[in-house]
């Protein structure tokens, strides 16, 4: 008992410490947020999802208008309902509608569009904005 405790442990700590921690992290805006799931050409080729997760982070970097910056990978879907068929899923969460509409239009947006989009063959975007209850 005490061994799976101590396992456990280690398992949340290393979670915790190696999640994306960037500086550029922020709690999420609910005032607008952008999910946009991408397919990669080549999902299994390591040098494509390399190239993609540098032009990405390069791109998130520079994004003077996101806040929220999460980038992620499908775990296996275990429930009929959960789509596993993506390759990467990013979120980002903006102050407002006019701050995403500037993000779509600044130069890292377009730089990382214009970098990557040779290795996906799918993107879908589903933009929401907050509801209070």
């Amino acid at each position: 008992m005490k061994k799976t405790f101590i396992s456990l442990s280690f398992l949340l700590f290393t979670c915790i410490t190696f999640s994306q921690t960037d500086k550029h992290m922020r709690e999420l805006n609910p005032a607008f947020v952008h999910n946009v799931y991408f397919w990669l050409n080549n999902p299994d080729s390591k040098d494509d999802q390399k190239n993609f997760e540098k032009a990405l982070k390069k791109f998130l970097k520079k994004s003077k208008h996101a806040e929220t910056l999460y980038v992620g990978k499908p775990p296996k879907a275990t429930r009929d309902v959960v789509d596993d068929s993506f390759t990467y899923a990013m979120i980002v969460s903006f102050k407002s509608e006019k701050a995403q509409e500037k993000y779509q239009k600044e130069k890292a947006h377009l730089d990382f569009i214009d970098e990557a989009q040779d290795l996906w063959n799918k993107v879908l975007v589903y933009d929401s904005q907050g509801v209070k209850l």
